[in-house]
């Protein structure tokens, strides 16, 4: 008799680790009173799309004022090289099912738009061939397009499906024409995109991803979702379909969105 399968679950999982290079205790640190974390959490429960949500830390004082605010929370290793590697054991202790669906929501970004963890769940459900998706935005400024902290991504187009190619901390495409003329241009190709650190996986991959060893281009970018294009999987890929406001990465971060009015904390403008 065969098994009978279920339907897919969409699962968001929000990771919180207390050691950050430039903002230690980053999740714990407060916007208008508030814990940052708690409000990732509670802009999570408007994602009404998805079965249920969790936030994943290593950390006592994260994991406490999480339940003590009521939501799931799932302790995990310290030793965890990337986030990825984090939602893999997520999923693992909970059980779910390789079909199943995760989306990451970063726990430094209180003002991500919901409807973006709704879009790229969609995209990846959309793409069957894809093992992840993610999302990008244009760039129009030099300067952003120049920056390494900013990781570019290029992309392809195959049967009204869009995948991603590679990402880099490059200024990727390199218009050639521009390079090899003396002209003082400051403008990024119009192709230029930004990527967004927003994912959807399928729980399978985040079960084989674990077993991947970092990959070269991985380790020489540090960026983890080289690991998965080096191993040969595909990425999907999509324009945001609305703005993605900065996230917080330094001190100047968090105290521009405690200058911001509360009203506009809580609704802004994309």
């Amino acid at each position: 008799m065969s098994s009978v399968i279920m339907p897919a679950k969409t699962h968001i999982v929000i990771p919180a680790r207390f050691k950050s290079t430039r903002l230690p205790g980053k999740p714990l640190l407060e916007i208008h009173g508030k814990p940052m974390i708690l409000w990732v959490a509670e802009k999570a429960q408007t994602a009404h799309f998805a079965d249920d949500m969790c936030i994943a830390t290593d950390d006592d004082d994260i994991a406490k004022i999480c339940m003590d605010a009521g939501f799931d929370v799932v302790m995990t290793s310290s030793e965890h090289v990337s986030g990825t590697d984090r939602l893999a054991e997520v999923a693992a202790i909970k059980g779910w099912a390789d079909h199943d669906i995760v989306v990451n929501m970063q726990g430094d970004e209180p003002l991500v738009p919901p409807l973006l963890l709704e879009q790229v769940k969609a995209l990846l459900v959309a793409d069957s061939d894809s093992v992840m998706a993610t999302l990008c935005e244009p760039i129009d400024d030099y300067k952003t397009f120049m920056r390494p902290s900013v990781v570019k991504v290029v992309s392809q187009h195959a049967n009204d499906l869009q995948r991603a190619l590679y990402f880099s901390r490059a200024p990727i495409p390199c218009d050639r024409d521009v390079v090899l003329s003396n002209d003082d241009y400051r403008n990024p190709p119009k192709n230029a995109y930004r990527h967004l650190g927003l994912y959807a996986y399928r729980v399978r991959l985040l079960q084989q991803f674990v077993y991947w060893p970092q990959t070269p281009l991985e380790t020489l970018e540090s960026l983890e979702q080289l690991r998965v294009l080096e191993s040969g999987a595909q990425i999907a890929i999509a324009v945001a379909a609305c703005h993605l406001p900065a996230g917080v990465d330094t001190q100047e971060d968090l105290d521009r969105l405690n200058a911001m009015s509360l009203t506009e904390f809580q609704n802004p403008i994309g």
